[in-house]
């Protein structure tokens, strides 16, 4: 079937796509009345989106202002490395201050982003990084003003 897209154990079908949509932009939304929306009943609306969270298909979480929630400071941080760079990526995403970390074709190998208490806070997390196994060089970009930030960009 065309535009599905298969997990293990789940299938991404057009109403499990308007389900995670639905969830996207209110993720507060009822089972009711996602279930209203996309044609199914409350009780199989929270059986596929228990499924979809269970596939790892989806998280439903809250999003927070890292300012309003006494954080001072957000970095983008590029990572060059020497050695494999998706076990490097790996240890450094297992640091509880990085909130995302993804491997890149672009000028870093590794992008990795963090928030911090306050400067102090954000040397201690450079210092951290830069001595992961493998890190040889960083470059950190410290966030002004978030302008934008959006999390429903549909599904496929």
């Amino acid at each position: 079937m065309a535009n599905n897209f298969s997990l293990p154990g789940l299938e991404l079908d057009a109403t499990n796509k308007a389900i995670v949509e639905q969830l996207q932009e209110d993720g507060r939304r009822s089972y009711a009345a996602i279930g209203k929306a996309v044609g199914l009943s409350e009780a199989a609306t929270r059986q596929r989106v228990q499924r979809l969270v269970e596939a790892g298909a989806m998280q439903i979480v809250a999003v927070t202002d890292p300012l309003q929630m006494g954080f001072a400071r957000q970095a983008m941080i590029g990572i060059d490395t020497t050695g494999l760079i998706p076990e490097i990526a790996d240890a450094i995403a297992e640091l509880p201050e990085v909130n995302y970390c993804v491997v890149t074709a672009g000028r870093y190998d590794v992008l990795a982003e963090v928030v911090a208490e306050d400067d102090q806070d954000l040397l201690r997390i450079i210092t951290t990084i830069r001595g992961v196994d493998g890190v040889t060089d960083t470059d950190t970009l410290v966030y002004l003003s978030l302008r934008y930030q959006s999390y429903n960009w549909g599904t496929r």
